[in-house]
């Protein structure tokens, strides 16, 4: 008897593992039945997972701390099992926000200190010029994404909330806003950073794997209570989606891989944009520029699969630094035991943790993040959220 399971997702390069998963057979292999339901936006996708129209669901790792917090919306623990994907994300820029970085860059192009610091120049400028402040686009309130770019920027003392806008849009609208002019530059997941660059609207200035070494960025997410009432459909799901990242991992498959998430239901892009994703080859400029990376998106190497609480606390860190929520120890615990190491670990037979090593977030400024210090990883950064 199979499981019949209904499961939403965005159509990103890491929703690879669901994709591959049910599209190989590997869900089938496990004794379940998958329908896959493509959707635009991750309130849709947070939504329907709440309310219990999918049973699981490709989601934001943010999204499932703040659902479990009833940040933003209404509360419904969620228990994040699986890790879909690490890294992936890029800060897109508009040909011309890209020169007058570049006038103004001090050091390396790829250093983000050194990015950051040109940006401040630049905005600067603008508003010493009456000129419009620049526009970010950016996936949610409750994203990687939001967080991500504010943590660029501020640390360069560009005031995310002051000195520039940050607006929210879908992932698959950023590259039509860049190319009209509504944005100046959007961060977001592959693969629509190089749809812009091959269309020549967008020059990718950094992958996310600059700005934070390891950083969670989608996971398997279902609501407490199921994974309660469902762990051995939820074990096979997790074996499921891990043998097909285990495939996507094989260069070897790439290939195949890419071609099956190309599919008009699936990402609906081109094959060839999709695998240099996976193979972490990006065009970063219309003018064929390349530029590798072997830690651009990890979709189960270096132990990406297994839930890292100490991700978490870093997510629920930037919440509380950016204004979303006060601080507390309580909500730090819950922020941590959304992330499930020991459902993976079950369901996998697998025991203990990764090398210590593979836990570090590895922001480029600031000190070590340390989830028993948030207060200390506050006080180390001057621009945050001002209290009314």
């Amino acid at each position: 008897m199979t499981a019949p399971l209904r499961i939403g997702f965005i159509p990103l390069v890491d929703a690879a593992a669901l994709i591959v998963a049910v599209d190989k057979g590997f869900a089938k292999a496990e004794g379940l039945d998958v329908d896959l339901v493509r959707e635009v936006s991750w309130s849709n996708v947070r939504d329907k997972l709440n309310i219990g129209l999918f049973d699981a669901a490709h989601l934001l790792a943010p999204v499932a701390i703040a659902s479990s917090l009833g940040l933003g919306h209404i509360k419904v623990p969620i228990a994040a099992p699986f890790n879909l994907g690490l890294n992936g994300n890029a800060i897109t820029v508009s040909p011309a926000l890209h020169s007058a970085i570049m006038a103004e860059i001090d050091g390396d192009r790829f250093d983000p200190m050194a990015t950051a610091n040109a940006l401040a120049r630049v905005v600067a400028a603008r508003k010493k010029s009456g000129a419009e402040p620049l526009t970010f686009g950016m996936t949610f309130p409750f994203s990687t994404h939001n967080y991500q770019l504010r943590f660029w920027m501020a640390a360069g003392g560009v005031d995310p909330d002051e000195d520039v806008r940050l607006v929210v849009l879908p992932p698959p609208y950023m590259v039509d806003s860049l190319a009209s002019g509504q944005v100046d530059a959007f961060c977001v997941g592959a693969p629509w950073n190089s749809v812009a660059v091959d269309l020549g609207v967008g020059h990718i200035l950094h992958f996310v794997s600059d700005i934070l070494v390891r950083a969670v960025e989608k996971v398997l997410a279902v609501r407490q209570t199921w994974s309660e009432k469902n762990p051995d459909v939820l074990a096979a799901l997790i074996r499921a989606a891990s043998r097909a990242a285990e495939f996507i991992e094989q260069p070897e498959n790439r290939a195949e891989a890419a071609k099956t998430l190309a599919q008009p239901d699936r990402l609906g892009v081109d094959a060839e944009v999709i695998q240099r994703t996976l193979d972490g080859r990006l065009k970063i400029s219309s003018d064929g520029t390349l530029r590798e990376s072997s830690r651009y998106l990890l979709v189960g190497r270096e132990s990406a699969g297994r839930p890292e609480p100490v991700q978490a606390a870093w997510l629920y860190a930037q919440m509380v630094r950016w204004g979303q929520t006060p601080y507390s120890p309580e909500a730090l615990k819950t922020a941590m035991g959304v992330f499930r190491p020991d459902i993976y670990d079950a369901a996998m037979g697998s025991t203990g943790s990764p090398p210590e090593a593979s836990q570090a977030i590895g922001a480029f400024a600031g000190p070590p993040f340390k989830p028993d210090d948030i207060a200390g990883h506050l006080a180390a950064f001057t621009i945050k959220h001002r209290k009314p």
